[in-house]
Formats: C-alpha cells, structure tokens, sequence
C-alpha cells in the first residue's frame, strides 16, 4: 500500500493523499455484536430497572470477581470517581504519591479528593512507580502510595507492599490498562488495599464509561457500595457523606456482552502487536515495548514504543505529526508528564523527575487493540519505515516554529 521506493515524498504532511482513509485511533472501542447487547438491555426493560444497584450490575461484579480471583468487585461510574471513592473510604489525609507518569486522572483524583499528590519518579525498565524514589518521598503527611500498572505492566507489588506496611501507609493501584492481566501468576485486582480498573470504551475492555474497585477487605467494599449511593442504608436513612458513583443496568448490559467476548478480544489485540513487533524490529531507533511473558498473562492492548533521539534525524514529535497526517493518530503518552502541566505548576508540586522526563519525551503509543488489525499495523510499519528512509529530504523541507514543526519549503 505504502510506496517503500518512491522517488519523491509521498506523504499526506506534503500534500499528498493520507494512506489510510479514515482515522486510526489509539485502542478504539471494540465490543459484541449490537444483538448480544441488546438482549440484556431488553431485561431492563422488562423489569423496568435500570439503576440502583440493579441485577446486570450485581451479575457483572460477581462475574469479574470470579475472574480476577478477588472477592469484591465494586461497580463505579469510572475509574476517576472510583479512585475518589476509595480514598474517601479509606479516611486518607494529607499527602498521596503518585507516579507523574501516568494519565492525568490519578493526581486529579488525588486533588479533588482533597489530598496533595506528591509525583515520583519512574523505574527506567519498567516506567511504573520507581519504589526507592517512592520510599524517599515518605514523611508524617504521607497516607498512602497510589501506584499505576502502566500499560499493563505489573508494578514491584512486592517491594511497594514492603514499603506500605514498614510505614503503615494504605496502598492502592490503578489498574486502569491492566484488565487480564497477572502478576505472579495472579490477576491483578487482588493486590494491594485495593485496585480500581477503567472500563471507559477504549479501554480492552469496556462498558462504554465505567469502572470497578475490586479489594479483598470485606469491611472496605462494604463501605465503598454505601459511599456509591449518597450513604443510604435502606429507605430514609443516610448513614454517611456519599456521591453518586452507581454503574446504570445499561452500562453494565455492555459489560456483560463484553466479557464474553474476552478471547476473541484477546487474540485480536496480540495479533495487532504481534504485527508492530515483526515489522519495527529492523527499524533502527525505533523500539517497541515487549510483554515479557514470564508466566504471566498480557492483553497486548497497548502499542508503545520508544523513539531513538537518532531515529535518523526523526524527531519524536514530528513522526508523531507524520502519522497524524496519514490519518494513523499516534499520541505521546504520557506527555509531558503530569509534573509538567499547567494544572501542577504551583510550586508544592514540583519534582525532579529526570527518567519521567526522559521517557515522555521519547514515547509514542500507536493504534493498536483489537478494533485495529494486523494488515493496517503492518502498512503503519511500512509508513514508518518509509519516513525513516527519507529522512533527510523531510527534514529539509519541515522547521521547528514556536515549538511546533511546521512545513516550510
């Protein structure tokens, strides 16, 4: 499809026509057939229940309990309320850490909860919460360390839960892009005080929004399912502070439909990164991320990949703007890290955070999940081969203005 021996640029940032004719998002949703999501949604209809902890939910937490092997699963709007809600009922104050690199969700979370995210820096092989910088940051404001799997990738659950209990701080994790996976032979969900998962619709799996708290402190989720629904204890009686935080039967028709879709959403989603890894192995300056198996288990949702600063002259930021052009929309996540964004420029949220730094600005996640396919990855492999090949007549005719490459000649 992609011109690998053209004589001139063949590129949409040129003027020419993109490769791909519609857009090519990160991780779009991909769910069952309308007709399994509607069968469940005619049940709401015939029971004339559509929220409030109606059966779906019930039936969708019991069925992601017994298959992330915990024993609570708390239904949530989303992962970010989610989060709230937890650290309300865990009673933290004062002072969370927080990896910065990671979506801005989780210092928010922290922030609207009325707590004071304190960013840490990453481990240099894995990206998540770096446990020695983590243990460095403790003092007596310190309540509780929120660590990220980022990308699906394990946290050291380990060392953090070493670190936790020498301190008695509370540990949580987001377990936003970890869904299916495991970590020492078991599923993530279980480790820590408690996990809490997005189900947002780009995620591997979905229930269009929402998420879940999954813990297994019997105590913890029943005060989470009280906190979900303004603090009622039967008709009338408001027991405590509350929000609304219920997933609706809608949503959770979805998640049912979805579940039963995990193998095939599975394999879809390792053939798609199967295909990046094959065809970017021979790209110098490009290395993708690799799942390391171990004996563990991975949902290959997410594409990254690290760019060289010599990927032959390629900039990250201007193949990201290459691709976009062809309609194939690379993002640079998590960039720049949340230390660096304007919501975090007061002073009190400062950090030096040097690997953090280095990897934002070297990241570049690629459509991938099970909505795309192995055909589409192997032409945005041959796309950026391409660019690479003819880096030099590209970089004659782009100019970096006001931080931003533009077209020049």
């Amino acid at each position: 499809m992609y011109p690998m021996n053209a004589n001139t640029l063949q590129l949409a940032l040129f003027g020419d026509v993109p490769a791909f004719e519609k857009p090519l998002h990160t991780n779009q949703p991909y769910s069952a057939a309308p007709q399994q999501f509607f069968n469940h949604v005619e049940q709401c209809f015939d029971r004339g229940w559509f929220t409030n902890d109606g059966p779906l939910v019930r039936e969708l937490e019991s069925r992601i309990s017994r298959f992330l092997g915990v024993e609570h699963c708390v239904a949530v709007t989303n992962a970010t309320l989610g989060l709230q809600l937890l650290m309300n009922a865990l009673e933290l104050r004062g002072e969370v850490i927080v990896p910065s690199f990671t979506f801005v969700a989780t210092p928010h979370a922290v922030c609207n909860s009325g707590l004071h995210p304190v960013f840490c820096d990453i481990d240099p092989d894995s990206w998540n919460m770096d446990p020695g910088h983590c243990a460095s940051l403790i003092n007596e404001k310190t309540s509780a360390i929120l660590s990220v799997h980022l990308f699906g990738r394990p946290c050291d659950t380990h060392r953090l839960q070493e670190i936790a209990q020498d301190h008695n701080l509370k540990l949580i994790y987001d377990a936003a892009h970890a869904f299916a996976c495991s970590h020492t032979n078991k599923k993530i969900g279980g480790f820590g005080d408690a996990e809490v998962f997005s189900f947002h619709a780009n995620k591997f799996f979905h229930t269009i929004e929402g998420g879940a708290i999954t813990t297994n402190d019997g105590e913890l989720a029943q005060r989470l399912r009280l906190d979900r629904n303004f603090g009622f204890v039967g008709i009338d009686n408001v027991e405590s502070l509350g929000t609304n935080a219920k997933m609706s039967e809608v949503h959770a028709a979805m998640g049912l439909s979805n579940l039963d879709l995990l193998d095939d959403t599975l394999g879809r989603c390792r053939d798609v990164y199967q295909s990046y890894a094959d065809g970017l192995r021979d790209i110098p300056g490009v290395t993708i991320r690799n799942y390391d198996a171990q004996g563990d288990s991975w949902n290959y949702q997410y594409v990254v990949a690290e760019i060289d600063e010599q990927l032959n002259g390629i900039p990250r930021d201007l193949m990201v703007d290459i691709l976009c052009a062809e309609n194939v929309i690379a993002r640079r996540y998590f960039y720049p890290g949340c230390h660096r964004m304007a919501a975090y420029a007061a002073p009190r949220f400062q950090r030096c955070l040097p690997i953090t730094e280095k990897v934002a600005d070297r990241v570049i996640v690629l459509p991938g999940g099970a909505a795309m396919n192995a055909q589409s990855a192997r032409e945005i492999c041959s796309l950026i081969q391409y660019t690479v090949d003819h880096a030099a007549p590209i970089l004659e005719r782009v100019s970096k203005i006001d931080g931003a490459w533009r077209v020049t000649t």
